[in-house]
């Protein structure tokens, strides 16, 4: 009778060590599942990350907020032309320079207004430029392998006992599920992201029609700030998902199974932590309110 309940329990034990080992292993899959998303969507500009959307953002900016951003303009170049009447004591000390500078301000505040979605595509562009060249060098990086790390865990697994394996199964099914709400949550924070840039971008014409104005410009620089620290923010995204990688490359493998596991899930927890703090970090960076 002894030896059937220590073959039972040795196929027990072999079955709940290689349902830990698959599990396990699939942690490191949906990490680098997730990783490689996050750096595919940070390195797209709005046009190339959703064209039909863009297509449609585009639309909607010009034909309803295009025509509102004209009326704004023509209050704004008004606004300017009375400035420079009555600045030289209403024309009685009046530069035909003056009148000149206000017809070139003009033409600059027509440009802008007109060219309004090149400029905000040069601003992502210039933002993807640096994004790609950041992951150009980090690329090495951004794919863990746990071959090595799943034999350490093997050899582990061997010392323990039955009930251990049963509670360690129990743990990393939670593990699981943890990591599940994680990924739903870095879903969130990406996703999130690119449709600010969508609402951000669909009301581009209005603050840029108040660029040239000394008194209503700061409404248009603002915007401009703004439009810089969310493009930008995909960098810092890039490089907490560097350091994330990285950090969970080097658990230590030869301590506890349990340490290695729930070091995972804390990078993990400090990863969507760091995702969060980007946006408003970059908005510090450019002075964005």
């Amino acid at each position: 009778m002894g030896w059937l309940l220590d073959g039972l329990f040795d196929t027990i034990k072999q079955n709940l060590i290689e349902a830990i080992m698959a599990r396990f292993a699939g942690i490191y899959d949906t990490i680098n599942a997730e990783v490689g998303s996050i750096a595919g969507n940070v390195g797209q500009t709005p046009g190339d990350w959703n064209p039909g959307v863009f297509a449609m953002i585009r639309t909607l900016s010009e034909t309803a907020v295009l025509p509102v951003a004209g009326m704004i303009l023509t209050f704004v170049l008004c606004y300017e032309l009375i400035q420079v009447i009555i600045e030289k004591n209403n024309m009685h000390d009046f530069e035909v320079f003056n009148l000149y500078k206000w017809i070139f301000k003009t033409f600059c505040a027509v440009f802008i207004l007109t060219h309004t979605f090149d400029i905000v595509m040069f601003v992502f562009a210039l933002a993807q430029n640096v994004i790609n060249a950041g992951a150009g060098a980090i690329t090495g990086t951004l794919d863990m392998n746990a071959d090595d790390a799943l034999v350490n865990l093997e050899a582990m697994l061997q010392t323990l006992g039955v009930f251990e394996l049963m509670g360690l199964w129990l743990e990393t099914f939670l593990i699981n599920i943890c990591l599940t709400i994680l990924t739903i949550c870095i879903f969130i924070i990406i996703f999130g992201r690119m449709l600010e840039i969508y609402l951000t971008i669909s009301v581009a014409p209005i603050p840029l029609s108040t660029m040239v104005n000394r008194e209503w410009g700061q409404i248009g620089n603002n915007y401009l700030k703004g439009l810089f620290a969310l493009a930008f923010q995909g960098f810092l995204i890039m490089v907490c998902v560097a350091i994330y990688a990285a950090l969970v490359a080097d658990i230590p493998m030869a301590g506890t199974v349990h340490g290695a596991i729930w070091g995972t899930v804390g990078y993990t927890v400090l990863l969507c932590f760091a995702l969060f703090k980007t946006g408003s970090l970059s908005k510090s960076v450019f002075s964005a309110h």
